[in-house]
């Protein structure tokens, strides 16, 4: 009898079997046959796709805390609307600005008001009102001042040897009242809103433009009342719930120390006192905005201003500006306070690094001048030329030393008409906007708070988001 013995399976067959090793599944009731005396195989899934690739992350912004930098409606929206009123506060809440920016002085009656300048004729109506108004007409201030001796070193370059004073007799401190000298700077013949009710301001004064007034829009100068402050932290709160954003005010204690002089002669406050900060901490507290998250900045040129509200009480953030103008007087070299105390050091001492540690002790930052934050040259240099020449800008080291610091750096002012901007931008703003946002700005003050945003748009598009 033959004997069959099945042969053995070919090797490719055996090898195959072998691969698959621990993963011959043999059925649950088929006893590894699929009836027909198959084996049988597992069947796998077909393997997942790749994982898309992560979406590229948004490149890291400059500012201090890696926040989108704030556009701040310097008195508005000024380029389109006359300054500092509703109209032109509104407007730049709807162009996407972040903060309204003012100006504060006290009226005759303590009231703080939203205006640039304390002497009238360059940002209000009032020369035409004077016209027909013989109330008005008879308050133009007219007395001169008188020169007073600087306390330091009478030397060239610590500026005049002399300032002018509106303390004509210092036996009576009302005499400030007569005079118009602020901060040194002589304003003669022009009428000081410290002469004038709330109430009257509004019922005979209205705001104009003022800067680049040949070139914007002037239809509408005389028509807009003045704004106390109040009335623009109005506006701030019911542009912020109407729109859901959080808009921020941004008060200035302007010309504090002249301010304060003529506040007290007024009867706002005893001899020594600060009537203007004490009526701003007032106000603040009132709006709940004496918190350190509160939308409100409180800035100001006078570093002494800033100390008082510190000490006062004051809570909310606070920015000490610094100013550079290249033409010196007694308002833009120093701090008036400086001079008074005989001190001979300049606004820039505040750049340093040891002045901005000093900052630090009472603000949480600055609002420096912008050639201060952007060199601008002209390279190679020729003498008498301007800034239309200007074909170099590099960021100084301010931005870096101030965040260093913890500071944060919101620099003044953005403005679209070509006469403001360095020749290298070719008279488009938006340029400039573009460099300062790049170098890691926290913030501009803007007149053109709509081209400000849309350059901001630009900004934050190329960074990725």
């Amino acid at each position: 009898m033959t004997k069959h013995v099945p042969a053995p399976a070919p090797r490719p067959l055996r090898a195959a079997f072998a691969a698959l090793g621990g993963s011959l599944v043999i059925a649950a009731c088929g006893g590894g046959s699929d009836g027909g005396g198959g084996l049988l195989f597992p069947i796998n899934p077909p393997a997942p796709a790749p994982a898309p690739a992560p979406a590229p992350q948004p490149a890291p912004l400059g500012t201090l805390d890696g926040s989108v930098p704030l556009v701040i409606g310097h008195r508005g929206l000024p380029g389109l609307f006359p300054e500092e009123t509703q109209k032109a506060y509104e407007a730049a809440a709807d162009a996407g600005a972040d903060s309204l920016e003012t100006d504060l002085h006290l009226t005759k009656d303590c009231v703080l008001v939203a205006r640039h300048n304390p002497w009238l004729s360059d940002n209000t109506n009032i020369t035409d009102v004077a016209k027909t108004n013989s109330t008005v007409a008879a308050r133009k201030r007219t007395v001169p001042g008188v020169l007073v001796d600087v306390k330091y070193p009478p030397v060239a370059e610590n500026g005049p040897p002399q300032y002018l004073s509106d303390l004509t007799d210092p036996s009576d401190p009302k005499s400030v009242l007569k005079s118009l000298i602020v901060d040194g700077e002589n304003h003669t013949n022009d009428w000081s809103i410290t002469d004038f009710t709330m109430a009257e301001l509004k019922q005979w004064i209205a705001g104009t433009t003022y800067d680049a007034r040949d070139q914007r829009p002037t239809e509408l100068n005389g028509k807009l009342p003045i704004l106390s402050f109040q009335e623009v932290i109005d506006i701030a709160k019911a542009k912020a719930k109407a729109t859901g954003r959080t808009i921020t005010v941004y008060p200035e204690t302007k010309n504090p120390i002249w301010n304060n002089a003529q506040a007290i002669a007024n009867g706002c406050g005893p001899a020594g006192s600060h009537p203007l900060e004490d009526a701003l901490l007032k106000i603040m507290n009132f709006n709940d905005l004496n918190r350190k998250d509160a939308p409100i900045f409180v800035q100001s040129f006078e570093p002494e201003s800033l100390k008082y509200l510190r000490s006062a009480g004051m809570r909310a953030r606070a920015v000490q500006l610094v100013d550079g103008n290249d033409v010196y007087t007694f308002v833009d070299g120093r701090p008036y306070s400086w001079t008074l105390a005989g001190n001979p050091k300049w606004f820039g001492e505040m750049l340093t690094p040891a002045g901005l540690a000093e900052v630090k002790t009472y603000a949480d930052g600055i609002g420096p001048w912008k050639p201060q934050v952007m060199a601008h040259t002209i390279v190679p240099f020729v003498a008498g030329k301007g800034l239309a020449d200007v074909n170099t800008i590099k960021p100084t080291s301010l931005i870096a030393d101030a965040h260093k610091a913890g500071l944060f750096v919101h620099s003044y002012t953005f403005r679209n008409e070509a006469k403001y901007l360095a020749g290298i931008y070719k008279g488009d703003p938006v340029a400039e906007y573009l460099a300062y946002f790049r170098a890691g700005i926290d913030g501009v003050f803007s007149d053109f708070a709509n081209t400000a945003f849309a350059a901001r748009q630009t900004y934050l598009k190329e960074t990725g988001r």
